[in-house]
């Protein structure tokens, strides 16, 4: 485990004594001293403390030899990437409830999409989408419904929609699976998804329509995601 040697690494990065990091931890200089130095470990609510000071996972700060990473591997982490793929203290979402106070299930149309990338996370915004509700699903998750646009993922049609449940935590995507997800660049996007946020920091979007070809969206341009549960579309003539 790698917990004394990163604390130290940390605190370095950060500039900060000893008795400054003891100090915001609510400890003391003699105490942080004996984690660092592999002396003692850090009770679980300490530990729990220091990952919440440098807003690092605590199963990091315990596996991996931060020192050995690259720069811009620490940078990420420092920054609270981690933590906003994993759908921690980052990300909020808008929504919208019922008398009953259960969620709504808002719909985006396809010529709500373009506005839907700027107020996403807007309440304004998403109070104004049409709502509905579907009483046979979960009504401890949320859902959205989306329409599609285009021939990349028959067959499911042209102008269907799609409704699907909000992923809190990106890294348990299943590799194949069909999502809505929506990025900085492409607005919303309906495909299968191949989850490489551990290896590369990214996600492989693949359409069911081989004419399209898969291609790679970096996972900082990854506003939401949203898993595909069911569609609602005219099949027979």
């Amino acid at each position: 485990m790698y917990l004394s040697t990163n604390i130290k690494f940390l605190r370095k990065r950060k500039n900060f004594s000893q008795e400054e990091m003891a100090i915001a931890l609510e400890s003391k200089r003699s105490v942080l001293n004996s984690y660092e130095n592999n002396i003692a470990s850090p009770p679980i609510e300490m530990a729990m403390r220091i990952s919440d000071y440098f807003r690092i996972s605590l199963d990091t700060l315990l596996r991996i030899d931060l020192s050995n990473l690259p720069e811009s591997k620490v940078g990420e982490l420092e920054r609270g990437l981690e933590d906003y793929i994993k759908g921690k203290y980052l990300r909020i979402i808008a929504t919208t409830t019922n008398r009953n106070n259960i969620d709504n299930i808002e719909m985006v149309s396809e010529k709500a999409r373009a506005g839907y990338a700027a107020g996403y996370a807007d309440s304004k915004f998403i109070s104004e989408l049409p709502q509905f509700n579907l009483p046979f699903l979960d009504n401890r998750k949320k859902y959205r419904s989306f329409q599609l646009s285009g021939d990349s993922m028959l067959p499911i049609k042209d102008k269907t929609y799609v409704t699907c449940e909000y992923v809190d935590d990106w890294t348990n995507m299943k590799d194949g699976e069909c999502y809505v997800v929506l990025t900085k660049e492409d607005g919303i996007v309906f495909k299968r998804v191949y989850n490489e946020i551990a290896k590369s920091k990214k996600l492989v979007m693949v359409s069911n329509n081989p004419v399209y070809k898969p291609y790679e969206v970096q996972i900082e341009e990854v506003m939401e995601i949203w898993k595909y549960v069911m569609d609602h579309s005219k099949t027979l003539d």
